[in-house]
């Protein structure tokens, strides 16, 4: 039925690890939202398919805010399949996350844009992130999605990080005219 339902929607996947892949982040998404829509199912796919190409995965984190304190972030990703730990503080739980993931990957990468949508309307909604890095006059863009937005983020990072070290998608910087 989740195959069937990816074909209709235009959504073919190439292997049956990311069918696979694919079906347990929708299940991850089942348990925490009551319902599903098409645009839910492109986001989750788009967010997974770009996963299995990536150097840099997601794995977890743990994010601390409290009024009056500097945030924290705590991060657990992979880069080439060997797990790291990192852990920074920032101005807001979204500079503490770029903070942490930069300890280790210390790209020198610049940040252009952060931006975060809804991909569903209500509360339950998924939310998809899109970074913009440039370093050396090369941009690329990284999107995560995740019911959790400090997740999304995170995995928007890690995505333009992988763009970024592997040469794909880049694109030049246009400069003033």
């Amino acid at each position: 039925a989740f195959k069937t339902k990816l074909q209709e929607l235009g959504i073919e996947l190439d292997s049956e690890e990311a069918l696979n892949a694919a079906f347990a982040r929708f299940k991850e998404l089942a348990d925490k939202k009551r319902e599903i829509f098409d645009e839910d199912l492109h986001a989750l796919v788009s967010d997974e398919m770009s996963n299995l190409e990536d150097r840099y995965k997601f794995v977890s984190q743990h994010i601390v805010t409290e009024t009056g304190e500097e945030p924290r972030a705590q991060i657990v990703f992979s880069v080439d399949g060997v797990e790291k730990r990192a852990e920074a503080s920032g101005s807001g739980p979204v500079d503490a996350i770029f903070k942490a993931i930069e300890s280790v990957a210390q790209s020198g990468a610049t940040l252009q844009i952060y931006s975060v949508n809804a991909v569903t309307q209500g509360t339950e909604s998924q939310g998809e992130t899109t970074v913009r890095l440039s370093k050396n006059g090369k941009v690329v863009n990284g999107q995560g999605a995740d019911t959790d937005i400090l997740v999304a983020t995170a995995k928007a990072y890690l995505s333009a990080l992988s763009k970024l070290e592997s040469g794909a998608v880049r694109i030049k910087a246009q400069g003033n005219v």
